[in-house]
């Protein structure tokens, strides 16, 4: 699938609120992709607060603050997809996490995860996305990218793929680096 694919900004955020709210982005609703942002506990929430409406806020905030924490891909003007990206210091839980922690001390940007609703997947729009992300990091100067995929046989349930498939990885021409648990790989590319 051929996709624009664009930084998150502020005059995008109801192309993303879309995305979360279609059909097969329930998880994407409840985390708003801020769960690999924490580590830990995150306090007690504003009374009345769910703890999807304080993700959703605190998602909206970085984007406010001209730091894009994803890229939307569009097919025309429509927006069909999300992946979240950025330095790995900006996930936090990626440093307490047994199998996605820190392979040695280079610098790298961490892709944690894809949004797809349900209707666009198996069109190749993570795979678009991806080919976006790749692009966009080498535009930012990034040497490596990073990610953490699933390596199952036969097909996984779409909920655990947030991660995205290492097939889809292999096939951009991602390595593996470390495998510290049978079915997740950390891979890396140097963008070009």
């Amino acid at each position: 699938m051929q996709l624009t694919v664009l930084p998150l900004t502020p005059a995008r955020w109801p192309d993303l609120e879309t995305l979360f709210h279609a059909k097969g982005c329930s998880e994407a609703r409840g985390c708003w992709c801020m769960c690999y942002r924490h580590s830990g506990s995150r306090g007690p929430l504003p009374a009345g607060t769910t703890q999807a409406q304080a993700s959703r806020s605190e998602l909206k905030a970085l984007v406010d603050s001209s730091r894009p924490p994803g890229l939307i891909g569009y097919q025309g003007k429509l927006p069909v997809g999300w992946v979240s990206l950025g330095p790995r210091e900006d996930f936090a839980k990626l440093k307490r996490s047994p199998v996605m922690k820190a392979v040695d001390d280079q610098p790298v940007w961490s892709l944690v995860c894809f949004v797809v609703p349900l209707q666009y997947r198996g069109q190749g729009v993570a795979r678009a996305l991806l080919d976006g992300a790749m692009a966009y990091a080498k535009k930012r100067g990034v040497k490596l990218l990073e990610a953490y995929p699933v390596d199952k046989p036969g097909r996984s349930k779409d909920d655990l793929m947030w991660f995205g498939a290492k097939s889809m990885y292999d096939a951009a021409g991602f390595q593996e680096v470390a495998r510290r648990k049978p079915q997740r790989p950390v891979v890396r590319i140097h963008p070009v």
